[in-house]
Protein backbone atom coordinates (compact mmCIF):
# COMPACT_ATOMS: atom_id res chain seq x y z
CA UNK A 1 0.00 0.00 0.00
CA UNK A 2 1.30 3.17 -1.35
CA UNK A 3 1.95 5.56 1.65
CA UNK A 4 -0.42 8.23 0.87
CA UNK A 5 -3.35 5.66 0.62
CA UNK A 6 -2.32 4.20 4.22
CA UNK A 7 -2.52 8.60 5.39
CA UNK A 8 -5.84 8.24 3.83
CA UNK A 9 -7.22 5.23 5.56
CA UNK A 10 -5.36 6.55 8.70
CA UNK A 11 -7.47 9.61 8.70
CA UNK A 12 -10.32 7.75 7.57
CA UNK A 13 -10.24 5.53 10.42
CA UNK A 14 -10.63 8.29 12.58
CA UNK A 15 -14.03 9.71 11.78
CA UNK A 16 -16.85 8.93 13.70
CA UNK A 17 -18.91 5.69 12.69
CA UNK A 18 -21.61 7.46 11.03
CA UNK A 19 -19.22 9.28 8.50
CA UNK A 20 -16.88 6.41 7.96
CA UNK A 21 -20.43 4.12 7.16
CA UNK A 22 -21.36 6.73 4.38
CA UNK A 23 -17.98 6.99 2.97
CA UNK A 24 -17.96 2.78 3.49
CA UNK A 25 -21.17 2.47 1.31
CA UNK A 26 -20.16 5.26 -1.34
CA UNK A 27 -17.16 3.86 -2.00
CA UNK A 28 -18.65 0.14 -2.57
CA UNK A 29 -21.44 1.85 -4.68
CA UNK A 30 -18.42 2.89 -6.83
CA UNK A 31 -17.29 -0.19 -7.59
CA UNK A 32 -20.44 -1.38 -9.19
CA UNK A 33 -19.81 -4.68 -8.43
CA UNK A 34 -22.21 -5.14 -5.70
CA UNK A 35 -25.99 -5.31 -5.56
CA UNK A 36 -27.89 -2.96 -2.62
CA UNK A 37 -27.68 -6.64 -0.23
CA UNK A 38 -24.04 -7.16 -0.86
CA UNK A 39 -23.56 -3.11 0.40
CA UNK A 40 -25.48 -3.88 3.30
CA UNK A 41 -24.04 -6.27 4.46
CA UNK A 42 -19.96 -5.11 3.93
CA UNK A 43 -21.67 -2.14 5.30
CA UNK A 44 -22.34 -3.70 8.41
CA UNK A 45 -19.80 -5.49 9.14
CA UNK A 46 -17.58 -2.36 8.09
CA UNK A 47 -19.42 -0.54 10.94
CA UNK A 48 -19.36 -3.84 13.77
CA UNK A 49 -15.98 -3.55 13.28
CA UNK A 50 -15.53 -0.18 13.91
CA UNK A 51 -17.85 0.01 16.52
CA UNK A 52 -15.67 -3.05 18.20
CA UNK A 53 -11.91 -0.65 17.83
CA UNK A 54 -13.51 2.63 19.17
CA UNK A 55 -15.29 0.41 22.20
CA UNK A 56 -12.14 -1.50 23.09
CA UNK A 57 -10.11 1.94 23.09
CA UNK A 58 -7.59 0.58 19.98
CA UNK A 59 -8.95 3.47 18.05
CA UNK A 60 -9.58 7.19 19.14
CA UNK A 61 -12.00 9.16 17.21
CA UNK A 62 -10.90 12.42 16.18
CA UNK A 63 -13.79 14.99 15.74
CA UNK A 64 -14.79 14.78 11.78
CA UNK A 65 -14.41 18.83 11.51
CA UNK A 66 -10.51 18.34 12.69
CA UNK A 67 -9.89 15.56 10.06
CA UNK A 68 -11.80 17.69 7.45
CA UNK A 69 -9.65 20.51 8.17
CA UNK A 70 -6.66 18.67 8.22
CA UNK A 71 -7.15 17.60 4.71
CA UNK A 72 -8.10 20.79 3.13
CA UNK A 73 -4.32 21.98 4.70
CA UNK A 74 -3.09 19.12 2.76
CA UNK A 75 -5.26 20.19 -0.59
CA UNK A 76 -3.69 23.41 -0.73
Amino acid sequence: MSHALEEIESEILQLPEPARARLAKSLLLSLGENDDADVEELWAEEAEARYREIESGEVTPIPSDDVLREARSRLK
